[in-house]
């Protein structure tokens, strides 16, 4: 049951987002599973407009301490201008300590201050004003106090938020507003109140809706630039990040890391006896024989023409090397004269061959592919302990 509802919701958003993969859909469901190279893109975007935001706001911010002195006694004005000024160093220091946030931790807890602090400021006001009577223009400008929090909603809609962190952030504002209101409850005006909750609702909806657009086309920007168009594997840029983040991964938990050098026998002869269309349906076909076999987490970088680099995190030589047999069995797919295609493989491992670093380890990986042209092809060399 759970199964089939599961599959229900992907195949509305299916249904909705016809460009995305269910992968991508679920990216924009939630957070837990995004790519290394999107989180580092989102979070850079996160990070630079809560900076833009809070530099704003920072600006603007105490020069309404003019109008608030202008338009009311000093019992009224004085409070707010000390909280306007409080106000105006959160605001600075959010903007004086993003450029130093690099994850997306870091992103949370920015977007999250920016959110507080305004937040803080509106529910402090509303008690605040709620203490006098003010008439004609006074009552004017306190009303302006009211429409915050439709700002704040409003000001998420550039942030590229997925569905469940739209709802966390935006759930304390509907409840600041409900807060608002049981504060008043002895004057609140309940049919103002409820169009008021309710236009709430439809900024909330909007802004969680462009949010999601910014994210998806993200996700489509760096699907473009990470994967291989013609192969739906990793391009050779996206490969040597991930290998290099693999790396320092591994070297940090003590965890071997193994990594796959995979070149296809023969395959210029494809090209000149029929044709680059042909020889593309080739790669094309190799490459699909190797996912098939992949285990989740192993990623698959087309490293240039014929070439494929299998990146192997937690994964000994021997525990690569019974996945790569079976692929070899099971074949890497045909020529068009039917011939079946065969590779030479190579295998290094970072723990067992001491690489220095990622490139190092590719290159370990090379050679052996090399020894394995040498030696005959259609074989796999690095497999002993």
């Amino acid at each position: 049951m759970k199964k089939s509802i599961h599959q229900l919701w992907h195949n509305a958003w299916a249904t909705i987002l016809v460009e995305m993969s269910d992968q991508e859909i679920g990216w924009l469901i939630r957070a837990r599973n995004h790519i290394s190279l999107l989180e580092r893109r989102r979070t850079t975007m996160i990070v630079s407009r809560v900076r833009l935001v809070a530099g704003l706001f920072a600006l603007l911010t105490p020069l309404w301490i003019v109008v608030d002195v202008a338009a009311f006694p000093r019992q009224v004005w004085l409070p707010l201008v000390i909280a306007r000024i409080v106000a105006t160093l959160g605001f600075s220091a959010i903007m004086l300590a993003a450029p130093r946030m690099h994850s997306m931790r870091d992103a949370y807890r920015a977007l999250a201050m920016l959110m507080g602090i305004p937040t803080a400021f509106f529910l402090f006001s509303h008690q605040h004003m709620a203490q006098f009577q003010l008439e004609g223009i006074q009552a004017a400008f306190s009303t302006g106090y009211a429409f915050l929090p439709f700002v704040m909603l409003a000001g998420l809609s550039i942030f590229p938020l997925t569905l469940l962190e739209a709802c966390a952030f935006i759930s304390p504002l509907l409840l600041m507003e409900l807060v608002g209101g049981i504060m008043r409850v002895a004057v609140l005006d309940w049919p103002t109140f409820a169009a008021s909750f309710w236009l709430m609702l439809l900024i909330a909806g909007v802004s969680t809706l462009a949010g999601l657009s910014q994210l998806a086309f993200i996700i489509v920007l760096v699907r473009e630039a990470i994967r291989d168009g013609m192969t739906g594997c990793f391009s050779r840029q996206s490969g040597e990040e991930l290998m290099e983040l693999q790396f320092i991964l591994a070297n940090r938990s003590g965890t071997p890391l193994t990594a796959v050098f995979i070149d296809l026998d023969r395959f210029k002869a494809v090209n000149d006896k029929f044709g680059h269309d042909a020889g593309d349906r080739v790669i094309v076909g190799a490459a699909d024989a190797i996912k098939a076999q992949l285990r989740m987490g192993d990623m698959l970088t087309r490293w240039g023409g014929e070439e494929f680099i299998l990146i192997m995190p937690n994964t000994t030589a021997p525990m690569a090397c019974k996945a790569l047999l079976r692929v070899r069995d099971l074949g890497f797919g045909t020529r068009p004269d039917g011939e079946r295609v065969t590779a030479s493989i190579g295998v290094a491992e970072r723990i067992r061959d001491g690489a220095e670093d990622w490139r190092q380890l590719v290159e370990f990986a090379d050679q052996r592919m090399y020894t394995a042209k040498q030696g005959g092809r259609d074989r796999v060399v690095g497999c002993d302990d």
